[in-house]
């Protein structure tokens, strides 16, 4: 799996804009899927679709050690077979599943409060 970091000037990566096709993140525009946390973004994660999550992309998640990670599974909310979960349960991770958009602004509340959290988003 590769994946891409990024770093910009600030050191806070906050959601300032979503839409069908593009989420915003501080400054920059992004238009597949990605990984965000407070201090960390992951450009071009691999899975592009819900359909293609895999249990290896969770165990990246899992890497990351947030205490929560919201799935944004694009324009509706799916669950994820609960198969795929387990490598975040069992570190005692916890998961949220909603749309995109739900998770850009839940993410923003949860930065707000200095929470250590991770989102894993697909385009809307």
């Amino acid at each position: 799996m590769k994946l891409t970091q990024q770093s910009q000037p600030e050191t806070t990566y906050r959601i300032r804009r979503y839409e069908p096709g593009r989420i915003t993140v501080n400054e920059t525009v992004y238009e597949r899927s990605l990984v965000v946390s407070p201090d960390e973004i992951f450009v071009d994660w691999p899975p592009e679709s819900f359909s293609e999550l895999a249990e290896e992309h969770m165990r990246f998640l899992a890497t990351l050690s947030p205490e929560l990670v919201l799935l944004g599974t694009g324009a509706n909310q799916r669950f994820p077979n609960p198969a795929l979960l387990r490598a975040l349960i069992t570190q005692g991770i916890g998961v949220e599943v909603m749309d995109t958009a739900a998770a850009c602004r839940t993410y923003n509340v949860l930065l707000a409060e200095e929470r250590r959290v991770a989102a894993a988003l697909f385009m809307i």
